[in-house]
């Protein structure tokens, strides 16, 4: 009788070896698939947060409305306070929020603890009887892993004339007439510089420089 035909032991072994090979070319394939479309998704979400943000803002900034913060050593009430890093400004939120009415908003941008910064907004509610405002909850972040970012303010001097770009805002008694936030994220992500004029500026007429303007 004749020997059945079969494979030889070398034959499995190549065949093994090409049956690896194909195994790690297709594997490669699909990990470089999947990280692609994870880096697409990563790249609209930080659009989306970066569009989100900047809404938010200019929404927020231009909804800015005359009522006190705080008081002067004078007695005087205080509307806007600005620096480079921070500022407080009372405004109405959108939907079931702004049911509570306006609110104290505190913008801040912090250290993140890696060596960037985070955009942070802090709410409290300004109750009608003159007591200290009372916190909504922790803190949101509107964007993180910024590398750098500053605010800075323009408006008018005593004798209204317009005043250069300051990264404070010496005067709270008036609301300066625009807001500019410029922010650098971190993997090249564009944030287009963002200038929003404070609606609010109309009404203070009742300030030195501004009687009669």
């Amino acid at each position: 009788m004749k020997r059945a035909a079969g494979f030889t032991l070398l034959e499995v072994l190549a065949a093994l070896v090409l049956l690896a090979l194909l195994l790690v070319g297709v594997y490669s394939g699909l990990r470089t698939a999947t990280h692609s479309v994870r880096s697409g998704t990563a790249a609209i979400e930080r659009v989306d947060q970066v569009r989100s943000a900047q809404q938010f803002l200019r929404r927020e900034l231009a909804q800015s409305q005359v009522q006190p913060i705080g008081r002067t050593d004078h007695g005087e009430p205080i509307y806007f306070l600005g620096s480079a890093r921070e500022m407080r400004y009372v405004a109405p939120l959108p939907g079931y929020l702004g049911k509570l009415g306006p609110q104290l908003q505190r913008l801040q941008l912090v250290d993140d603890g890696h060596g960037g910064l985070r955009l942070e907004l802090s709410l409290a509610l300004l109750p009608p009887d003159g007591r200290p405002p009372q916190p909504l909850g922790e803190p949101q972040v509107l964007l993180d892993r910024i590398v750098k970012g500053s605010f800075s303010y323009r408006g008018v001097d005593d004798q209204g004339d317009p005043a250069p770009w300051s990264t404070a805002w010496p005067d709270g008694r008036r609301m300066p007439q625009l807001v500019r936030i410029e922010l650098q994220a971190q993997g090249g992500m564009a944030w287009p510089q963002l200038d929003v004029p404070v609606r609010a500026n109309a009404l203070l007429v009742n300030l030195p420089g501004m009687r009669g303007r």
